[in-house]
């Protein structure tokens, strides 16, 4: 490993740290660097601010350990996946959704549900006539809503078993990314 990707994963410690008794929108660079025996020029040369840090933790954290579970038969698990990132860091994750920086924890969903859909939809659109366009339209319905539904969930408390939300979710789409497919491939004929 890089010594910048070490000085960036020291950072990335040191907020998740602090922000499990600090609000986000409390916590400074100096802060920060205090924690972690790092120097304000060294966060500097890394990150333009802290809310940059915030979305490359998401980043490298969560979206690409799931690059794998973007196939129809593993969508579920991806899925999965993004709840136990969620719970494993429930403080990190509510903090941001009840700071400025929700937008990065809008941005993490949003590209990591998005991917898996578009797998999903790239892989049961193979042979049929569907433009791009519509492809991206059904995605980012199904994205949109799925995001929704996480929020949601962590402004509930997170009450909800991840498995049974998943179980739920299943018996909901099943079928029907292809039935959304077939509808718009009749609309080129």
């Amino acid at each position: 490993m890089s010594t910048s990707y070490l000085t960036k994963k020291a950072l990335a410690q040191s907020l998740k740290h602090l922000m499990e008794h600090t609000p986000l929108n409390k916590i400074s660079v100096k802060h920060l660097v205090d924690d972690c025996g790092l120097n304000r020029q060294t966060f500097y040369y890394h990150f333009q601010d802290i809310f940059e840090l915030l979305g490359w933790i998401y980043k490298t954290e969560a979206v690409e350990s799931i690059a794998e579970y973007r196939s129809y038969d593993t969508w579920t698990d991806g899925f999965y996946r993004i709840f136990c990132y969620i719970e494993s860091n429930t403080t990190f994750c509510c903090n941001t959704l009840d700071s400025l920086g929700r937008s990065h924890l809008d941005a993490y969903l949003y590209d990591v549900t998005n991917g898996l859909v578009m797998g999903v939809i790239q892989e049961l659109s193979s042979g049929m006539e569907v433009s791009a366009e519509d492809k991206r339209f059904i995605a980012n319905f199904y994205t949109l809503a799925f995001t929704g539904l996480i929020i949601q969930w962590m402004r509930d408390g997170m009450k909800d078993q991840p498995k049974h939300m998943i179980e739920q979710l299943s018996v909901l789409i099943e079928g029907n990314f292809l039935k959304a497919l077939h509808k718009y491939e009749k609309k080129l004929s």
